[in-house]
């Protein structure tokens, strides 16, 4: 699918976050022809810094990204039974950036976590937290890796074959919205 840009959100900023490895899994998996991780370590969203200073640069960069791209990803963690902050805290940032980089941009949602509900609380949550970009969400199927970490190898590879076949499905689908929108 080499004819496709992707960027990925993911909701951890830890290095060695399993919802970073699934994010890059996704995308191996969706096969763009290029795939930015977009950086959302931003500092917590305040009025008196876009009236003042103005939008960071990181912010604007990274709306950019999402308008030149043909999909996004976004990959959440569960935490306290709801999405990160971090990436809350970007919809924010991102949302005060001019005109709407997410309408009709077709966006995917994956999360992962260690416990077995796959961080289902926080997948819906940054759903909702979606809809008034906009956005084409891809609604099925859901990708939700319980017990992630013994669904990844070494490398951060996809091992488990029920996991493998939703992502695929989820990409499939991503790939089918994206050409929906180009016609």
């Amino acid at each position: 699918m080499a004819e496709f840009k992707l960027v990925g959100l993911c909701g951890s900023l830890r290095k060695a976050s399993t919802n970073l490895m699934l994010l890059h899994e996704v995308a191996r998996i969706f096969d763009p022809e290029s795939f930015v991780v977009g950086d959302i370590d931003f500092p917590l969203y305040n009025e008196d810094i876009e009236n003042g200073p103005g939008i960071p640069d990181k912010v604007q960069r990274l709306a950019d990204q999402i308008a030149d791209a043909d999909a996004v990803i976004l990959s959440t963690p569960e935490y306290n039974k709801g999405t990160s902050g971090v990436m809350k805290n970007a919809l924010d940032w991102i949302s005060r950036t001019e005109g709407n980089c997410w309408k009709d941009k077709p966006v995917a949602v994956v999360s992962a976590s260690p416990g077995a509900q796959g961080a289902a609380r926080a997948h819906s949550m940054l759903r909702t937290l979606l809809l008034p970009f906009r956005p084409r969400l891809v609604a099925a199927p859901e990708v939700m890796a319980g017990q992630i970490k013994s669904q990844l190898d070494e490398n951060g590879t996809l091992t488990n074959d029920m996991a493998i076949k939703l992502v695929t499905e989820l990409t499939d689908e991503l790939r089918r919205e994206v050409r929906r929108m180009a016609a």
